[in-house]
């Protein structure tokens, strides 16, 4: 019978910090027999992704760990009155509540949200524009002087760059991105609008693509007049939709897309 050996134990907190692995609670465990026979060393014998930590693999934490965000339902009161039930992705409890804690793609870095997201509150609590012509908000309102430039900021876990699928008449000038994000193990696709633009940046047009800091446009206040401001709204597509193939009201449509609390996707400003 092979006689068991104790391996020195090795940190796992050293490892991961020598490897440039991210940081992160170790999670599933995984037992490996170890005997005079296993003559390679003990990080060989471990499956990718893991490292040895005593007698045992441990699986490191990655992307694919990340947790998929939930919908729940509310409703509220529409223009017209009537009850109205929708989708939306609330804050995860987890993320800061305080919107000084994220990045946004205009220069700011306190008191930069004047209006935030309350499609998760009840109906009282959500806002009502004047005359009611809009009610609720799923997005997040940054005032800035009109002509501030406007760049590519990605979101937390996004696979490759942003993907332009909509520039346009919408909320005033509109410029509407696709971009990918590791969610629960599996790769979802998200809308990031970006509304009431003076104008879209020279060479943003449909098919084109975002780079971290690349211009997407300008603030302004087209369909906001005397109110020059960034309407920053994040949306998931719903399985097997297309947003090219979408109008612009369509792909904020319940039926094509889930309303999302920017929170939960964006980079927090202690985020490299």
């Amino acid at each position: 019978m092979a006689r068991f050996l104790v391996p020195a134990v090795v940190g796992l907190a050293a490892l991961s910090a020598g490897a440039g692995i991210s940081r992160g609670a170790p999670l599933r465990v995984v037992g490996v027999a170890r005997t005079e026979s296993a003559a390679a060393p003990a990080a060989a014998r471990c499956p990718p992704r893991t490292l040895p930590d005593g007698d045992v693999c441990v699986r490191l934490p990655s992307d694919d760990d990340a947790p998929e965000l939930q919908a729940a339902t509310n409703a509220h009161h529409d223009v017209s009155g009537r009850w109205t039930a929708y989708d939306e992705i609330p804050r995860r409890p987890e993320r800061p509540a305080s919107y000084d804690a994220y990045r946004y793609p205009v220069a700011c870095e306190h008191d930069c949200v004047v209006s935030g997201f309350d499609l998760d509150r009840p109906d009282t609590e959500q806002r009502r524009g004047r005359g009611l012509k809009y009610v609720g908000h799923g997005a997040v309102d940054l005032p800035q002087p009109t002509g501030t430039p406007i760049v590519e900021v990605p979101l937390e876990r996004q696979q490759g760059d942003a993907e332009v699928v909509y520039v346009g008449p919408f909320f005033g000038t509109t410029v509407i991105t696709r971009r990918t994000l590791r969610e629960g193990g599996l790769l979802r696709d998200y809308l990031v609008l970006f509304g009431h633009l003076s104008a879209e940046a020279p060479g943003v047009k449909l098919g084109s693509t975002l780079k971290e800091g690349d211009p997407v446009g300008f603030v302004g206040d087209t369909d906001s007049p005397g109110f020059p401001h960034l309407h920053l709204e994040v949306r998931r597509l719903r399985e097997g939709v297309i947003a090219t193939k979408l109008t612009p009201a369509a792909m904020i449509a319940n039926e094509n897309s889930v309303v999302c609390d920017p929170r939960n996707v964006l980079r927090q400003r202690s985020t490299p």
